[in-house]
Parts: structure tokens; sequence; C-alpha cells
């Protein structure tokens, strides 16, 4: 009987890119598991710690310690908000600058990751995936 477990291969394939994004990433001054904070906040521009704890499906802790790294690195701003529990957050003006090229290492990792692939069969994947996580949620 042969196994399908499409949750370990996706698994597996995120440990890869993972893996091979920190290779790449760590001599400027980054890890994976930072730029998912970088690439989030980027696109929105500021979040709560609660927010970015959702989207990253990460516990309390766990992104509170990443993000004080972060905030000792100069990477990002965190404030007070409405309630002292919350916490805004949002990239510094040096995280700013130094977006493009580690959006560069990544955008030619994924590259080197999809070699050979289509653009149907992308279109696939990204739909599979899509449901998987709604279906998830």
């Amino acid at each position: 009987m042969k196994l399908n477990l499409y949750g370990h291969k996706v698994n597996q394939l995120g440990r890869y890119f993972t893996k091979k994004l920190n290779e790449k990433i760590s001599p400027l001054g980054l890890y994976a598991s930072q730029w998912g904070i970088i690439l989030y906040l980027y696109e929105k521009r500021h979040c709560t710690q609660v927010e970015l704890s959702k989207y990253l499906c990460v516990e309390a802790p766990t992104i509170t310690r990443t993000l004080t790294r972060m905030e000792e690195m100069g990477w990002i701003i965190r404030e007070e908000g409405n309630d002292k529990r919350e916490r805004h957050i949002q990239l510094t003006k040096k995280a700013f600058e130094a977006f493009p090229q580690w959006h560069e290492v990544s955008t030619n990792l994924e590259m080197d990751a999809i070699r050979d692939i289509s653009q149907e069969e992308l279109e696939v994947f990204n739909d599979v995936l899509k449901k998987m996580i709604k279906n998830l949620e």
C-alpha cells in the first residue's frame, strides 16, 4: 500500500526551502524565520504581534523571541497599541534598505525550485495549496 502523505511532503518541501534560504540569506544577517516576518511587514507596512502570530501559525512566545532578536538587530520597531498588551510592529528604514537584496536571494531560490515546471503546473499547485490551507483553517 502506497501512502501519499501530502502534509508530510509539503512539510519536507518547506524544510528544504528553509535550509536553502538560511544558507543563502544568513550571510546577509537574516534567517528564514525572520524572512516571513519581513515579507509580511513589507506588504502590510505594519501589524500587531497577534496578527503576525496568526499569519505565521506560530505561538506567541516564539514570535516574541523572534521579534526581540529582530528589534535588537535594527530590523523592526515595536510600539504599544491602545491596550498595553497590544504591540504594533513595523519595519525600520534599515530593513527597507536591505529588503531588495533579501528579496533577490529569495526569488533566486524560488526560481531554482520551479525550474522545469510549467506555468500550468504551478497554477494547479498554487490552487491545491490554497484549498489545503482553507481546509485546515
